[in-house]
């Protein structure tokens, strides 16, 4: 209790692990708490793979997020040798008729194009026809729309955790793992209370992803919700004539807005043909708890995966999953994130960066909030509030 730390950050997944990194960059004394070791997969951090995109579907308010999280990402790399950002382009796909809603916005190709356009994203809009040539593995509808362009990608969430994590250490930052947080006592100093002892800090950071919910219940009151989401890794199928098709050079990542009950997004065959792509829907209306949720994946649910949203819209995949895991998302309404004040001093910050594309904005987000702890200059966050989630929501 004799220290008193500029800052401590609760929870060191994706928003964690980069606050802890960007606070330790200024100089700033900051403790880092866990429960468990990050990486780890009890959470939303992890699956090998996340889509990175400066044009984004949920609003041109992400897009600076997004860019510069690919600048940080890139500092990490030449910092630490490091393998953390693919930029191999994207896919946004669309079409007429009913079609699946993506993060709560029907026109998301749409939004998707004026977000490019405003954040000056050089991108094409093709045919189904004309994507079809270009990327055969799809089974594109004529008249679909896609999206395309060359500076999305992807990254690695494991390993942006942990680099910036290591880089957090080696500076100077302390971390605990392995320590459960119990609660925080609010005053002109705020105290954390955990299993193992009690730390005082000028600031504290709530970036608890799943658990935040229920650790903020009372203030929170119903605003996030949890829900379960499964990744699959189908197989390419031994006698495709073209495997290399599958490989991050020829195949963008891709989001799309099917004729079917929920959306899809995927990601090539990373590492390599025996990885399998990555395929998953985004399901948002059976809430659960990090406690409660169902972590195995039944064979039930791999087949109907396969036979509603792989077989009938690609060529060379097959039935049976390489692999499959279970992960969560903490979704506000809109897919906003949540960041903001509270506490008697507003020195308690409160983010959900999640809602099911936080991933890619993280590096941005942990700078932002960083910046907010240390009474820096921050860009504004008056529309991820949660009085502005009232208002709109």
């Amino acid at each position: 209790m004799d220290q008193v730390y500029d800052a401590i950050v609760l929870g060191l997944g994706a928003v964690g692990a980069a606050v802890a990194y960007q606070l330790r960059k200024r100089g700033a004394a900051v403790l880092g708490i866990d429960q468990f070791k990050p990486p780890h997969e009890f959470g939303s951090s992890h699956g090998d793979s996340r889509i990175t995109r400066i044009a984004c579907g949920e609003g041109l308010e992400y897009s600076a997020f997004a860019k510069r999280s690919h600048e940080i990402w890139r500092e990490l790399e030449a910092r630490t040798g490091a393998t953390l950002l693919t930029q191999n382009g994207m896919l946004v796909i669309s079409g007429e008729g009913p079609r699946a809603v993506e993060h709560e916005n029907e026109n998301f190709l749409g939004t998707t194009v004026e977000a490019a356009k405003s954040a000056g994203v050089d991108h094409d809009v093709l045919t189904g026809i004309e994507a079809r040539r270009r990327f055969p593995v799809f089974r594109f509808g004529d008249r679909d729309q896609v999206y395309y362009d060359r500076v999305s990608g992807f990254v690695r969430p494991e390993a942006c955790i942990e680099t910036q994590l290591n880089v957090a250490q080696q500076d100077g930052a302390a971390l605990r793992f392995g320590e459960k947080v119990l609660g925080i006592e609010e005053g002109d100093l705020i105290t954390v209370h955990t299993q193992a002892g009690r730390y005082r800090t000028k600031q504290v950071i709530l970036a608890m992803g799943a658990w935040l919910p229920e650790f903020l219940a009372s203030k929170l009151q119903g605003r996030l919700h949890v829900t379960r989401q499964v990744i699959y890794w189908f197989p390419i199928l031994r006698d495709y004539a073209r495997p290399e098709d599958f490989s991050p050079e020829r195949l963008p990542v891709f989001i799309w807005q099917l004729p079917a009950p929920q959306p899809i997004y995927g990601l090539p065959a990373i590492d390599g043909p025996r990885g399998g792509v990555k395929i998953a829907t985004e399901q948002t209306h059976v809430s659960t708890t990090p406690e409660l949720v169902d972590r195995s994946v039944s064979a039930d649910e791999t087949r109907a995966m396969y036979e509603t949203y792989v077989a009938p819209y690609f060529s060379g995949l097959g039935p049976e999953a390489v692999k499959t895991k279970v992960c969560l998302y903490t979704c506000a309404p809109r897919a906003r994130f949540l960041i903001d004040r509270f506490g008697r001093r507003d020195n308690v910050i409160v983010v959900s960066a999640c809602s099911g594309h936080g991933f890619k904005h993280s590096a941005a987000v942990g700078e932002l909030l960083a910046k907010m702890a240390l009474g820096e200059k921050h860009p504004d966050i008056a529309h991820f509030r949660l009085s502005s989630q009232d208002r709109d929501g």
